[in-house]
């Protein structure tokens, strides 16, 4: 009971949609209505700053954000050059609007941009392919692995990085409003354990040489509800299922993302307030670096 509160109380009085990377439109649309935190923030500026002054300031502090994005990543990015260096790697991203990059002002294009500016800076040393699209649950994603062109793609890729599951999540969330319970969010779990299996069979079915990386789920209510414990639950255990899927094959790896965007000191956060902003993006592009050259 107290968790079906919890979740009335944030969709009827903090604005902040629901839970993980993306946001099913649908769901956008039922509840478009709701105020965002920012908009909330607008008419009541904390500063008391003029808003001219307000847009300044702010203008500046993103140009700061961008020169940050270029040297965070690139003091970290030699090893990454080298490793691929004369490998002529391809890499593919597929997934949901994280994979799109929803959220990045910058025009980087999210952390598959960061990625490829970061890895052919110098000189072109791998081909970017990015099948991401926003609002897309594991069921749709399959269906989408039939695609002509992306079925040609995996099968001339190195590499195959997938953002998924969020939506599903939300799915959950639409169909189960006035009576939401844990266990609703537990069964599309065990869904999205089977589909998300299937994913990975169709993949390495098309490619079985290329190495597949799952990144996982981050949890935006931490920064704004650290008390309330079954979202985090709910994180975890679908962090839990991505890990235990990728553990059963060779050429898979799960890349943890919950750290990643948990500093409450820090903006991570686009004006959605779930979707990360560039520099939340620069951190997941570091993170996932780390991985393709361990």
């Amino acid at each position: 009971m107290a968790f079906i509160l919890i979740i009335i109380l944030v969709f009827t009085g903090i604005g902040v949609f629901f839970i993980f990377t993306s946001s099913d439109t649908e769901v956008q649309e039922t509840f478009k209505s709701v105020p965002s935190v920012q908009e909330a923030t607008d008419d009541n500026n904390k500063t008391g700053e003029p808003k001219q002054e307000q847009e300044k300031r702010e203008e500046s502090e993103n140009d700061d954000a961008k020169t940050h994005v270029k040297t965070f990543v690139e003091d970290a990015v030699q090893s990454t050059i080298d490793y691929f260096t004369n490998k002529e790697a391809h890499i593919v991203a597929i997934g949901d609007s994280l994979t799109q990059g929803v959220g990045d002002s910058s025009g980087e294009g999210g952390y598959v941009g960061i990625l490829d500016n970061t890895i052919n800076k110098r000189t072109h040393l791998a081909e970017f392919e990015n099948y991401g699209k926003r609002g897309n649950r594991s069921d749709q994603l399959l269906k989408r692995l039939g695609n002509p062109q992306i079925v040609q793609s995996i099968k001339e890729s190195d590499i195959v990085i997938i953002t998924i599951g969020a939506n599903d999540i939300m799915k959950v969330l639409k169909e189960n409003f006035t009576s939401l319970s844990y266990n609703d969010f537990a069964k599309e779990r065990d869904d999205y354990k089977n589909r998300l299996t299937k994913i990975f069979d169709k993949i390495n079915e098309l490619n079985p040489k290329t190495k597949i990386y799952l990144i996982g789920f981050y949890n935006p209510f931490e920064k704004y509800f650290p008390e309330i414990k079954e979202l985090g639950i709910i994180v975890k255990d679908w962090n839990t299922i991505g890990k235990n899927v990728t553990s059963g094959y060779e050429n898979a790896a799960f890349i943890p993302t919950i750290d990643l965007l948990a500093d409450t000191n820090v903006d991570l956060y686009a004006e959605d307030n779930f979707h990360p902003n560039t520099l939340g993006y620069q951190r997941i592009a570091k993170r996932v670096l780390e991985y393709l050259t361990e």
